[in-house]
This record gives structure tokens, sequence and C-alpha cells, in this order.
């Protein structure tokens, strides 16, 4: 995805962030803008390129993104065993009045979620999370009153601005339930050029609203990443690349996310400064028909591999795995190459589904409507990663 416009730059900020020294162009290039948007009823403006720092272990390249203009910096609690809000942190210190910092709780009580806040504040070296998010909330019954209190007792004490709550699965019902209760600021949802139009649908009703609308996983798998380098574990990254790897999708597909003005931010794991340079360019580009015909390459490819969330499976075969999940969790291993994460997040789910082995099974039970392999894929998770 190598582009002659994505070479080392610096730039002015925006509107409402510092200004910073640009390195030296070549005579025909134009160092791209960074686009803003406001975040919903917020009032708070951020990059239409948001970083997300998941997968990020080198800080260099978030102080890199935030020198660029990108300001809106997403971690969790949960992530590289706390480990990631600390280098966010240390990244960040010096620049936090000018960017936006996001956290969440994957907690499931009011007292666990506030324990949660105070470390993540401590982690980050700040005194207040602008968003602070119910994390991988699937199902209504997940976002309980209590939960909800504990947003609003830290937004009372100043130890963050606005309640936000995150979703994997079962998107456009948790999008209209989070509206209709009214207390949620931003929601993260899953959205990509996968996924089926009543989605986009929920999140323009979402957005109408007043709640600011977050997209992750908008790369569908990352599977283009493949050819970096990336450790993928029992693949061979040759053979998989020449099936998966199109030149310049994963730019489409965030330019795919973006061109719908009800998303006001799309967070994207980005591990290095060329990832970062590549899909800058997302904020400067528009969605062109090479980018659709490129994305229906890639929904070619990858539509044996790659679970849309959709929910149509229940969220779990009859013997009790939790398809949904454990396709996600192969994703950070085959997608993104982070094995360690894919293994970390395995490990969270329950004793009980990690037992199930689906080779055992003459026929699976799920049959997918958008022709994903369940069983190969569940038995090569539970391979790689039991």
């Amino acid at each position: 995805m190598k582009d002659t416009t994505s070479r080392r730059f610096f730039l002015a900020a925006g509107a409402q962030l510092p200004i910073v020294g640009a390195a030296t162009l070549a005579p025909t290039e134009a160092a791209p803008k960074p686009q803003y948007r406001v975040l919903g009823k917020t009032g708070v403006k951020v990059s239409a390129l948001g970083f997300g720092c998941m997968t990020t272990s080198d800080a260099t390249v978030i102080e890199r993104a935030a020198d660029m203009g990108v300001n809106l910096f997403d971690t969790a609690r949960s992530y590289q065993n706390g480990n990631n809000e600390r280098m966010v942190g240390a990244a960040l210190k010096g620049k936090r009045a000018s960017v936006v910092i996001s956290s969440k709780t994957p907690a499931k009580t009011k007292e666990e979620a506030l324990a949660n806040l105070d470390t993540s504040l401590r982690e980050l070296q700040t005194d207040h999370l602008d968003i602070w998010y119910l994390h991988n909330k699937s199902t209504p019954e997940e976002v309980t009153d209590d939960l909800l209190e504990a947003q609003q007792i830290a937004k009372r004490a100043g130890k963050i601005r606005f309640a936000g709550v995150s979703t994997h699965l079962n998107m456009a019902s948790m999008l209209d339930h989070v509206v209709k209760r009214g207390q949620t600021d931003v929601v993260l949802t899953t959205y990509n050029f996968t996924m089926k139009p009543e989605i986009t649908a929920a999140i323009g009703r979402a957005r109408e609203a007043g709640v600011g609308v977050v997209a992750m996983k908008v790369l569908a798998g990352g599977f283009s990443r493949i050819q970096r380098g990336d450790r993928l574990y029992g693949v061979n990254p040759e053979a998989l690349g020449a099936t998966l790897r199109r030149e310049g999708a994963m730019l489409a597909a965030i330019k795919w996310a973006l061109r719908n003005r009800s998303v006001d931010t799309a967070i994207v794991c980005m591990t290095d400064a060329d990832q970062l340079q590549e899909n800058y360019l997302a904020m400067a580009q528009p969605f062109s028909s090479k980018d659709e015909q490129l994305l229906a390459a890639q929904m070619a490819a990858i539509a044996p591999l790659y679970c849309r969330m959709c929910g149509s499976c229940g969220g779990r075969c009859e013997k009790g795995v939790p398809v949904p999940d454990m396709l996600r969790i192969l994703s950070y291993a085959d997608g993104y190459g982070q094995f360690a994460l894919a293994r970390e997040r395995f490990l969270e789910l329950p004793e009980s589904a990690r037992e199930i082995r689906c080779e055992d099974c003459g026929t699976c039970s799920v049959q997918c409507p958008n022709g994903v392999r369940v069983q190969e894929r569940l038995t090569r998770a539970q391979g790689l990663l039991a």
C-alpha cells in the first residue's frame, strides 16, 4: 500500500491544536491536512482518523500521530494487562491539553468499574478521561443501571467528561438501546464494509439523536497486514498474502467508513510509522470507484474467514462456544499478527467454553449466512490458542 504521498511529514495540527514543525517535502508533494469532526453533541472536535492503541507497543508512533494532528487516542484497562494505558500515558503526558483520551472498563459492577477508572487515571497520568466506555456490551441487559450510575458518579467527580458504551455484537440493536436509555454520550461500534445496511441506518439514528459515533474494526480483520512481517503462527504468510492482500484495500476500508458523515471518527490500530502514514491519507482522499473495486475483491477474499458480528448465530453454538467472540479473538492472531493479545483474550473466556473442541463435532450447528467456514475457523482458533 505504499503511496508516493506517504512520506515522512509533520503538519499544522488544526484549529484547536498547537502548530508543530513541518519536515521538508519533495517539491511535488503536499502534506495532507487532518480532518476534524464534532463528536456528537459533546462539542469536542476529533480527528476523523483516531488512533487505536490496543496493538501498539512503540510510544514514538503515538507521539508522532499527535504531532501530525491525530487527536483521539483509544486504550482500555484490559489491553496488554494494563501496560497499554501506561505506555499511552507516557507518550501523551506532555500533550494532554491537545488530545482526547478514551479508555474502557470491562467491569460488571459499579464498585469494580470505579476502581478500574482510578487505576486508568493513574496509569494514564491524567486527572480525567475524555471518554470512558462500558466495554464490550452485546445485549441491553449488560448495560446495567449500576454501571450507568458509575459513569454518572465519575462525571460528577470530574473524573470523566463523557460516558460511552462499546459494542462488538448486535450493533444495530445496541445502538438503538443506548439512544433510548439517553445516558450515553458516545458509542464505539464495530463498523466496516462487510456490514449490512441496518447497521449504517442505526448509526444514522444514533448520530441524529446527538450521540457521538466512533467506528472500530473498520479494517474487517486486518488481513492486509500479513506482508509486513507480522508473525501468523501456523499460517504461511506468502500463501495467505497472495489470497488476501489487495494493494490499497485497507486505506479504502478506512475511507469507506469515513464517507458516512454520521461516523465522527474511526479508530484504527497502528503499530508503526508506515501504517500511520498510509492510514492518515484516509482524511485527505475521497472514497472512489477504485476503492469500491478494491473492497469488492477484498470482500470476496475474506468472506469465508471474517465474522461480521451480525448475531445471526445467536452468539454461540449449541455446545456453548461463543462463536463471534472466538472468531474475533482469532482475527487478532491471524489478521494483526498479535498472538499474545489473542491468547490473552482467549483465556478470558469461561473455562467451559475453552474446553470445547469443534473438531469432535460431526457437523456444525452454526450455518453462517455470510459464508464463514465456522467449524474450520473455530477449530483453528482452538488449536492455536488452547
